[in-house]
C-alpha cells in the first residue's frame, strides 16, 4: 500500500517490496518550476508514493518570491509553460510575475499534484546508507526514498552586497526577492542598488509614483527593447477555441526563443543584427551625458540581455538619477559614494541578485562510502549532464551545475532533463538498482562543457557577469535547446554503475 499523502515514507529494505508497489519511494526537494514538473510526470506514470518537500509556505519558487514592483519573464509567456499545459489566458505578451505564479499553481491543481506537497520542509541532509537515502529536514523529520531528485532552483538565494554600513541604514531595506510590501514607497526617495533585469524592472515600474529613485550602476546593461503588447481579447478566445492554433503559436514563439538564444554561441558578426537594435535603442536616451553612462563596454550577451519597453523613457524621468561612482558605504542617511557624496533616501532597495553558483547547497549530500558532496564538488560542481552526481547512486537533478542558461526557456530544458532522468527511473523500478555516473565519464562531460562555453560571448565578451565561475569560466552549459534534446535523448548505459543495492559498500556508519 502507498505511503499516505505527507506522510514521512518509511524505511522500507526489501527490494521485493518496491515491486510491490506502483513505483519507488521518491523524495523530490523544491515545489518550484522543476519540482512541480517532476510531480505530474511521476503522477502520469501511475507512481503515487512521493511527496514534495518545500522550505517556504506555498509553492512557485522564483514566482512566489519576486513579487516586486514589474516584476515579469523575459521569454515570450505563451513558451514560458509546459508543453503539455498551454495557457490561452496569457494578458501580455510577457508574463506578468503574479500571472506566471498562478499559471503553475492552477497547473499543479489541477494535475493532482498539491496534496503531495509539505511545506515548511527546508532540507538539511540526505544520507545513503548502501540502499536507500534518508532525507532530513529543518524540524528534525526524516523521510526515507528509494530515489531523491533535486529540483531547487538556482535563483532561490537573494546575494547581498558586502558593503560597509548596511546594519546602520535608518530607513526601510530589503531586497527585491523579499520585497516588503508593508512599506508604502510613494512619495519616497528611493535607493536602488543593481542596474541588472530586477533593476530594470523596478525603475521602470515605480519612477512615476516616487519623489526621486538613485540607481546606483555598478556596470550599465545593454537593454533590448520589446514590445510588450497586452494581448488582445479576441485572439485570448481563439486560443481557447482552437488548440491547434494556439499549439501552432507555442511553436513559433519557441523557434523565436531557440533562435534568439543561439546568438549567444555566434560570432560577432553571427550577433550584429541583435547588437545594432541594442546600439539604435539607446539613442533614444536624448541626454548624451546620460546615454554615454548607460552605454556598456561590453559585448551585448555578455550578461544576461534585459528586456524591457518602457525603460528608456522611465531613466530619464527628472526624478531619476543614474550614479556610476562606486558605493563606499551605509549610512543611517543613505548611501555614501567614493566621491564623497552623501545620497539620502527614505527606503533602500537591492536589486542585487542570487547565489547562482549554490545549487543544492547548504543541503549537505552523503552518498556511496561515505563520500560527501563537498568533497566530488571540491574543485567544481562535477555532474553529468547537469541530473546527476558521481558516488550519488539514485540521486537526480533538475536544472542541476552546467545547464544551459540563457539560450532556452528553463521550462523545455527541465522537460528535457526529466525525459531523460525518466529513462533512469524506469529502470530502477524495473530491476530495483542503483544507478549513479561513472566519475571518469562526469568528468569527461564536463570538461567538454567547459571548452564550449570558453567560446561563448559569456567568456569572450570582455564583462564579469554571474554566469561566471570561481575560475571565469561560464557555468553553464552552451547549448540550444534542439540541441540538449538530441544529446539527452537516451542515456549512455555504459557510462553508469548500475546494480544492486546488495552490491554496494557497507552502510554509512
Amino acid at each position: 500500500m502507498d505511503a499516505q499523502v505527507g506522510q514521512p515514507l518509511k524505511a522500507e529494505s526489501s527490494r521485493n517490496e518496491m515491486s510491490r508497489r506502483t513505483g519507488p519511494r521518491i523524495v523530490i526537494i523544491g515545489a518550484g518550476v522543476s519540482g512541480i514538473l517532476a510531480g505530474i510526470k511521476l503522477r502520469e506514470r501511475g507512481w503515487n508514493d512521493f511527496v514534495i518537500l518545500e522550505r517556504a509556505e506555498t509553492l512557485g519558487g522564483t514566482w512566489r518570491d519576486n513579487v516586486y514592483p514589474g516584476v515579469a519573464y523575459d521569454v515570450p509567456a505563451h513558451v514560458y509553460v509546459y508543453s503539455f499545459a498551454p495557457n490561452p489566458a496569457w494578458k501580455t505578451r510577457y508574463a506578468k510575475g503574479p500571472d506566471i505564479w498562478r499559471y503553475y499553481h492552477d497547473v499543479a491543481r489541477r494535475h493532482g499534484v498539491l496534496g503531495h506537497i509539505e511545506y515548511g520542509k527546508g532540507v538539511e541532509s540526505a544520507v545513503f546508507d548502501g540502499a536507500r537515502w534518508t532525507v532530513t529536514t529543518n524540524d528534525g523529520e526524516s523521510y526515507d526514498a528509494d530515489v531523491v531528485i533535486a529540483a531547487a532552483g538556482r535563483l532561490r538565494d537573494p546575494k547581498l552586497p558586502d558593503i560597509p554600513g548596511k546594519e546602520t541604514f535608518a530607513g526601510s531595506s530589503f531586497h527585491t526577492a523579499r520585497w516588503d510590501n508593508g512599506i508604502s514607497i510613494k512619495g519616497k526617495r528611493i535607493g536602488l542598488i543593481g542596474a541588472g533585469s530586477s533593476g530594470v524592472q523596478v525603475l521602470a515600474a515605480i519612477a512615476g509614483e516616487v519623489a526621486h529613485i538613485k540607481q546606483f550602476q555598478r556596470t550599465p546593461q545593454w537593454v533590448f527593447p520589446v514590445e510588450d503588447a497586452p494581448v488582445p481579447w479576441w485572439k485570448r478566445l481563439a486560443f481557447r477555441l482552437s488548440p491547434s492554433y494556439l499549439r501552432q503559436t507555442y511553436q513559433q514563439l519557441l523557434d523565436f526563443s531557440n533562435s534568439r538564444g543561439a546568438l549567444a554561441f555566434e560570432t560577432k558578426e553571427g550577433r550584429a543584427e541583435r547588437d545594432k537594435v541594442c546600439s539604435d535603442a539607446l539613442l533614444r536616451i536624448r541626454d548624451p551625458e546620460l546615454r554615454a553612462r548607460l552605454t556598456p563596454d561590453y559585448d551585448v550577451g555578455c550578461k544576461r540581455l534585459v528586456m524591457s519597453e518602457t525603460w528608456f523613457e522611465e531613466v530619464q524621468r527628472p526624478n531619476v538619477s543614474i550614479v556610476s561612482e562606486r558605493i563606499e558605504k551605509i549610512e543611517p542617511q543613505g548611501v555614501r559614494t567614493i566621491d564623497g557624496a552623501l545620497h539620502e533616501c527614505d527606503v533602500l532597495i537591492y536589486a542585487t541578485g542570487f547565489d547562482a553558483h549554490a545549487y543544492i547547497r547548504p543541503m549537505e549530500l552523503t552518498g556511496e562510502d561515505g563520500i560527501t558532496l563537498d568533497e566530488v564538488w571540491s574543485e567544481l560542481p562535477l555532474t553529468y549532464r547537469s541530473v546527476s552526481i558521481p558516488h550519488m547512486p539514485n540521486f537526480f537533478m533538475l536544472n542541476g551545475p552546467s545547464s544551459p542558461g540563457g539560450s532556452a526557456s528553463i521550462v523545455g530544458i527541465v522537460e528535457t532533463q526529466w525525459a531523460y532522468v525518466d529513462q533512469l527511473l524506469s529502470q530502477v523500478a524495473s530491476e530495483g538498482v542503483l544507478i549513479a555516473p561513472r566519475e571518469d565519464k562526469a568528468r569527461e562531460w564536463l570538461a567538454e562543457v567547459r571548452e564550449r562555453a570558453s567560446n561563448s560571448v559569456w567568456a569572450t565578451g570582455g564583462c564579469q557577469s554571474w554566469y561566471l565561475d570561481h575560475t571565469g569560466t561560464p557555468a553553464y552549459d552552451a547549448v540550444t535547446l534542439p540541441e540538449l534534446q538530441q544529446s539527452l535523448a537516451a542515456p549512455k548505459m555504459e557510462d553508469f554503475e548500475v546494480r544492486q543495492a546488495s552490491q554496494v559498500a557497507s552502510p554509512v556508519q
